[in-house]
């Protein structure tokens, strides 16, 4: 009898302790103003940081963000902003579909790492109202004048300015066979606002030779790049990657580190003139690169070969296979690459850019600039509001 009392005894302080550290992790961790955040509410915030694969300390950037979440919170329910079921059930759908899944797959694949569909659900809603909020409040406010987007693009007279950008840069090998795992671990890096965590993978993953350098290129002018990818890169805050761009047998990525206007005296090439020499393998192509100065010099390499294996172009610049365009943005004049292949990697292209051509005609969208341009000072103003409402909050804990 005394050994069943015992266990009773037991399981009764096993269950008061169980019970105990439910109800303390329910209990307020932080206060901000009148609003609690709860252990329950960092722990969930955790795992979805995790979920996202986010870099860093993530206890503390859980904290963080939550009590940022508290503080527009309180100025959103001040104005009365708010969203539809119908509206935010929409943004739901788009935000499973940035990792391909229906939402019903990504709320499984939450709830396998311990997230409850509420704590996406939270997550998103203050993010696409706080979003709203600010466009509305501040969107008279943003004036983008010709002259603007004139700077913004480089085209202040025939001397004027230019973007240059720093960027880091992965490509993942995705022949037919793994195009899908490679866009799948393109998803995942995409979401990384890290550097350190993008060099990372870039040393892991990339195809490129500027892996050994954790992906990580020098200053190079915008205006190197074709339209489309040009228009995303803009759009990029520091820290922030793109999401995944496919190109021939590879899905692509940059990170943004950093934007600069310098003084050029040209500025964007409409065509670009190029030559593509196929050979065997990629010894053979580095052997071809180390004896040429010049396009020119190719035409001797190419000697008594067929003539299809020797390609020279003078193409606009959004003609050009996207592969292509990207190895051509990183080189000068007379610069070679030997980084692209062809026939499920059989054949090596000795890459060699002749000249980049410029003329009055070339076309720029100047919208998409615009929007940019938008995006940057409403993003300023958001962050500016922010602070004024951490400085008048009384934050605890």
């Amino acid at each position: 009898m005394m050994r069943f009392r015992l266990v009773v005894t037991s399981l009764l302080f096993s269950c008061a302790a169980t019970l105990a550290a439910a109800q303390g992790l329910f209990s307020p961790v932080i206060t901000v103003d009148d609003k609690a955040i709860t252990g329950y509410e960092i722990d969930q915030r955790i795992k979805l940081l995790e979920a996202f694969r986010t870099p860093g300390d993530l206890a503390t950037l859980a904290r963080e963000q939550l009590v940022e979440d508290r503080l527009k919170q309180t100025e959103l329910e001040r104005v009365g902003a708010s969203i539809s079921d119908e509206a935010l059930q929409n943004e739901l759908e788009q935000f499973a579909g940035r990792a391909n899944l229906e939402l019903e797959q990504f709320l499984n694949v939450l709830q396998q790492n311990g997230i409850a569909p509420e704590t996406l659900s939270e997550f998103v809603t203050i993010g696409v109202i706080w979003r709203d909020y600010v466009r509305a409040r501040f969107g008279s406010r943003v004036q983008i004048t010709e002259t603007d987007i004139d700077r913004a693009i480089g085209q202040v007279g025939d001397s004027g300015t230019g973007i240059e950008v720093l960027l880091s840069e992965i490509i993942i090998p995705a022949p037919p066979e793994r195009e899908a795992e490679a866009l799948s671990e393109a998803e995942r890096i995409s979401r990384l606002t890290s550097t350190s965590a993008f060099s990372a993978e870039a040393q892991r993953v990339s195809a490129l030779p500027s892996r050994e350098n954790g992906g990580r290129l020098g200053w190079l002018p915008i205006a190197n790049y074709p339209t489309q990818i040009r228009n995303i890169i803009l759009d990029l805050d520091n820290g922030e990657v793109t999401a995944p761009i496919p190109i021939p047998n590879g899905v692509a990525l940059f990170q943004m580190r950093g934007v600069r206007e310098v003084q050029r005296s040209r500025q964007t090439p409409n065509s670009i003139d190029f030559a593509a020499f196929y050979v065997g393998s990629a010894g053979e192509a580095r052997a071809v690169a180390e004896r040429v100065d010049t396009c020119d010099d190719l035409f001797g390499e190419a000697k008594g070969l067929p003539e299809e294996q020797l390609e020279r172009d003078t193409l606009p610049v959004n003609e050009i296979p996207s592969d292509v365009a990207l190895e051509l943005a990183r080189l000068d004049q007379d610069e070679v690459s030997t980084n692209l292949t062809r026939s499920n990697g059989q054949t090596t292209v000795v890459l060699m850019l002749c000249n980049r051509l410029y003329g009055e005609d070339e076309t720029i969208d100047r919208e998409a600039i615009r929007n940019q341009l938008r995006s940057q000072q409403l993003a300023g103003f958001a962050d500016a509001l922010l602070e004024d409402l951490r400085a008048a909050a009384t934050i605890d804990g």
